[in-house]
């Protein structure tokens, strides 16, 4: 078993239509690159894991307890447990980052 992982090689995750991710689930948390197709929304939703996320390309309209931003590269966000959110893609798409504490174990439904 070895500590690194190559994200390029791995097979993607489609975890809602448009939206593909590649994650690396480790003990406590699970770090994803996330990929969005142009204009798609992930409609409303909420989780037991807080979110903690980057912007690295593209453009988002992220809705998050009510408060709405659009959001361009560089730009961050944070979502608490059970806090509803909802995303929409700019017309470019979107490339971003993002980690789930505690990790994802429902997107082993999705492997």
């Amino acid at each position: 078993m070895t500590a690194f992982h190559d994200l390029r090689s791995s097979r993607p995750l489609q975890i809602w239509p448009g939206l593909i991710a590649r994650p690396l689930h480790g003990q406590e948390a699970t770090l994803a690159q996330i990929e969005l197709e142009p204009d798609v929304v992930v409609p409303e939703h909420a989780h037991a894991n807080e979110q903690t996320g980057i912007l690295l390309a593209g453009s988002l309209r992220f809705t998050i307890g009510g408060e709405e931003r659009n959001l361009e590269p560089g730009d961050g966000w944070i979502v608490p447990a059970h806090v509803p959110h909802s995303v929409q893609a700019g017309g470019d798409g979107a490339m971003l980052v993002e980690l789930f504490a505690p990790p994802r174990h429902d997107w082993a439904a999705h492997e």
